[in-house]
């Protein structure tokens, strides 16, 4: 059971992420259970995980549905972000993994050959996702991934390239190649000071579009 719940856990988020499930897209345990393949429980049990982490949210009359997360205090979640994630590189640059590195490096690869077009798909939204979870599980935490999950996940929803003018998505890119550098030099402070920038660059794309949500 635990694993079926996993199951619809994942492919679930997956949607979320991509935004194939967009904000304010209703969740329906009978559909849910044709794309994971599993019952009905696992399914329950995946949405309520995911309404503990702010990507779902439960209402009595319409049951679940993909969070909205423009109506949040982003420049709260974004300053969380930045304490977690530039704490998560930290730990991360010296315990990360060669084949870790070798996944974030393949991951970097596809996104620049995504970024080439002139629209996101959701697979670039997705391998980004999972180049932040990469780094946050080499931080070798499970508190941290407990944590991390609450206000890291949450954020990618918006689609933060989306945003972003092309100059700032060269950045982004960059940002990447530079992390993957400040791991295998193992450096524990430049990894950091990355990260930071790099989640500070994406609340700024994010706060232009975002009304009334204060810049950093």
């Amino acid at each position: 059971m635990a694993s079926a719940s996993i199951q619809a856990y994942d492919i679930i988020k997956a949607e979320i992420i991509s935004r194939r499930f967009r904000p304010g897209h209703r969740l329906v345990e009978s559909d849910l259970t044709v794309l994971c393949d599993v019952s009905r429980t696992p399914v329950r049990e995946a949405l309520r995980r995911l309404v503990s982490e702010g990507l779902a949210e439960f209402s009595p009359n319409h049951g679940a549905q993909v969070a909205d997360m423009a109506g949040e205090d982003l420049d709260a979640l974004y300053e969380l972000r930045t304490l977690i994630e530039g704490y998560a590189a930290r730990r991360a640059a010296t315990r990360i993994t060669p084949a870790q590195i070798a996944e974030l490096e393949m991951l970097a690869d596809r996104m620049e050959e995504l970024s080439a077009q002139q629209t996101v798909v959701p697979e670039e939204a997705s391998a980004n996702s999972r180049f932040h979870r990469i780094i946050i599980d080499a931080a070798k935490s499970s508190r941290l991934v407990s944590v991390s999950n609450l206000v890291v996940e949450a954020p990618l929803v918006l689609r933060t390239i989306e945003h972003y003018t092309p100059e700032e998505r060269a950045r982004s890119m960059q940002h990447h190649r530079e992390l993957i550098a400040a791991f295998r030099a193992r450096d524990s402070q430049w990894a950091e000071a990355v990260m930071i920038s790099h989640i500070k660059a994406a609340f700024i794309a994010i706060g232009r579009e975002v009304p009334n949500q204060k810049q950093v």
